[in-house]
C-alpha cells in the first residue's frame, strides 16, 4: 500500500520515515519528496509497505503524531492524475496587447 504523509519537518529523512513506519511492518520504500533546484524537502513524502493491513495500523496511529515538533498528516496515497498538455496560466511569453514587430531598420522612420 502508498502512503502519503503530509506536514513533515525539513529535516525528517528518507531513513527517519523507514524507521517510524518500520515499527508496524515491512516498508518497502520511503521517499521524502525534494524541491528539483534547491533539493531541501517540500515537507511530503511517500512510504510503501508491502502488508496492507500493517500500513492500515501505521495510518491510524501514526495520523496526528507529533514528528519533529510537527503533527504529521498520514493516508492512503491517492494515485497521479494524468496531466495534460496544458496546465493554464496566463500569457508566459510575455509581449501583450496590440505589439506590432518592427521591420530591421529600427532607426529609420519607413
Amino acid at each position: 500500500m502508498n502512503i502519503y504523509v503530509s506536514n513533515l519537518s525539513f529535516n525528517v529523512t528518507d531513513e527517519d520515515l523507514n524507521e517510524y513506519f518500520a515499527e508496524y511492518g515491512e516498508v518497502s520504500s520511503a521517499k521524502v519528496i525534494l524541491d528539483k533546484f534547491t533539493q531541501k524537502s517540500r515537507g511530503f513524502a511517500f512510504v510503501e509497505m508491502a502488508d496492507d493491513e500493517a500500513a492500515k495500523k501505521a495510518i491510524q496511529e501514526l495520523d496526528g503524531a507529533s514528528v519533529d515538533g510537527r503533527t504529521i498528516n498520514v493516508s492512503v496515497a491517492k494515485p497521479r492524475e494524468e496531466r495534460t498538455g496544458n496546465t493554464g496560466g496566463g500569457n508566459r511569453g510575455g509581449g501583450g496587447g496590440n505589439f506590432q514587430k518592427r521591420n530591421n531598420y529600427s532607426n529609420s522612420r519607413y
